[in-house]
């Protein structure tokens, strides 16, 4: 990946303490697992930043690298990477990400 991306995608996550890169955007999500994840963040009252990985193939091929994580979408909560749908999903069932929430300071609807 090239020193570019990098930047911008470092710049992404620093400048939002919650970025989502997704397939689509919040309000129109492009494929099923961004939607999952968006819904989470969303039934939770999250303020987060969609990053639409389709308006951008760098981005969408250097977040991938970046986090070294092969798919899409990818959460990010104060610079951390959280994981994909899967992590997330099964993060909220049990709690843990309202928990690392909390553990961040990010306010959401209990």
């Amino acid at each position: 990946m090239n020193e570019n991306i990098k930047k911008k995608i470092t710049e992404l996550i620093e400048k939002n303490d919650v970025c989502l890169f997704m397939k689509g955007t919040p309000e129109v999500p492009q494929c099923g697992f961004s939607l999952a994840v968006s819904n989470v963040l969303k039934h939770l009252g999250v303020n987060f930043k969609g990053i639409n990985v389709l308006e951008d193939n760098e981005i969408r091929e250097g977040i991938k690298t970046y986090s070294d994580w092969p798919t899409i979408p990818q959460l990010y909560i104060k610079k951390e990477f959280i994981g994909g749908c899967d992590i997330i999903k099964e993060m909220f069932e049990k709690k843990e990400l309202q928990a690392k929430l909390t553990e961040k300071k990010i306010s959401f609807n209990n």
